[in-house]
């Protein structure tokens, strides 16, 4: 995930690409190279280049279509852009709003009238799907890597130094930290590691869970 938001956030930096990729967002149509080309006053080669840079980083995703107020002609049907859904975000350290967001909305909807309790069951399914389409791919401490929780692997002991849901968790620290646990909880029962336990340890500047042997 951090990986993706780096590679969009670079290809951002040239300028040319950067101009390309706003006038793009900002049309309610998808444009051809030659109409990018044209806004931006450079040659069509170079606008293509950059596009298909823009498509490599997720930024915009391509098709080729032949323009609805134009006819069919015998060449090529044009390649057309137009933004990718969502949106890009970087954190440092990482964040993951997007998920604990999901779990307590998904929460709300299905129990309103106990919504924590939903919660927490929500948190721990979400753990279970991950380590199961994770499981046999690496080892615990890389998952929660790559997760935003920067494990720290003390030989039978893993110290996670971030929190994804920092914010939320200074906020309301019972509720999150007890969600931050019962997804690694669900984590490590997806992967199998039956042999593992996620205990609530609240530490200064750390995330409140750490994996321990049973």
């Amino acid at each position: 995930m951090a990986a993706a938001s780096w590679q969009a956030v670079t290809a951002l930096v040239d300028q040319v690409r950067r101009a390309l990729y706003d006038y793009v967002r900002g049309q309610d149509h998808p444009v051809t190279r030659d109409e990018a080309a044209d806004a931006q006053g450079i040659s069509r080669s170079l606008a293509a280049f950059h596009l298909d840079k823009l498509v490599a980083a997720r930024l915009l995703q391509a098709r080729y279509e032949a323009p609805a107020d134009q006819p069919r002609g015998r060449g090529r049907t044009p390649k057309v852009y137009e933004a990718a859904p969502g949106g890009i975000s970087l954190t440092i350290p990482e964040r993951r709003y997007d998920l604990i967001g999901e779990i307590l909305a998904q929460a709300v909807a299905e129990d309103p009238t106990d919504a924590r309790s939903a919660a927490l069951r929500l948190a721990e399914q979400r753990g279970v799907t991950i380590g199961r389409q994770d499981a046999g791919r690496g080892t615990v401490a890389a998952l929660l890597d790559e997760l935003g929780f920067e494990p720290v692997d003390h030989d039978e002991l893993i110290r996670l130094r971030n929190c994804p849901f920092h914010q939320l968790a200074v906020q309301q620290t019972e509720l999150v930290c007890g969600l931050n646990q019962a997804f690694v909880a669900g984590l490590l029962d997806g992967l199998g590691r039956t042999e593992l336990h996620a205990r609530l340890v609240p530490t200064a500047g750390a995330c409140c869970v750490q994996v321990r042997p049973a």
